[in-house]
């Protein structure tokens, strides 16, 4: 709820002040679909080796939502050109990524049936991020 709340006042500065940019403009990221997609937030779980990198993108939601066969190749981009390059400075890379999709925001671990969302997971594997079925 934070996230929502401080994108708002920052569009509320952006306003106030021309030509300087929300942080939520400056975290929008371009995928292969063409829809507007922003990074949300990473989450790192020590106990899996898991990194979770969440993303809003509001045309997977509303009246002509897009679906995953149409989005899957925007995820796959999302782990290659945009996780990947955040972990490298670790010295130890996660066991997996998940990148996931979120029409609207959604607080991690909430159940959120009214709002859609998309999960994939991948291996980090000598530069790329190589698909795992969950």
């Amino acid at each position: 709820m934070t996230r929502v709340i401080g994108f708002g006042i920052l569009a509320l500065a952006a306003a106030i002040a021309p030509g300087q940019t929300t942080a939520q403009e400056e975290s929008a990221v371009a995928v292969p679909s063409g829809m507007p997609v922003t990074f949300y937030d990473s989450l790192w779980d020590s106990a899996s080796s898991t990194e979770r990198f969440r993303f809003l993108a509001p045309r997977i939601g509303g009246d002509m939502p897009m679906d995953f066969a149409a989005v899957s190749p925007d995820m796959q981009h999302l782990c290659d050109s945009f996780a990947l390059p955040r972990l490298g400075g670790r010295d130890k890379l996660p066991a997996l990524i998940v990148i996931s999709l979120m029409a609207e925001p959604v607080a991690f671990g909430d159940p959120a049936p009214g709002i859609p969302q998309y999960f994939e997971a991948y291996s980090p594997k000598g530069g790329i991020c190589a698909w795992e079925a969950f």
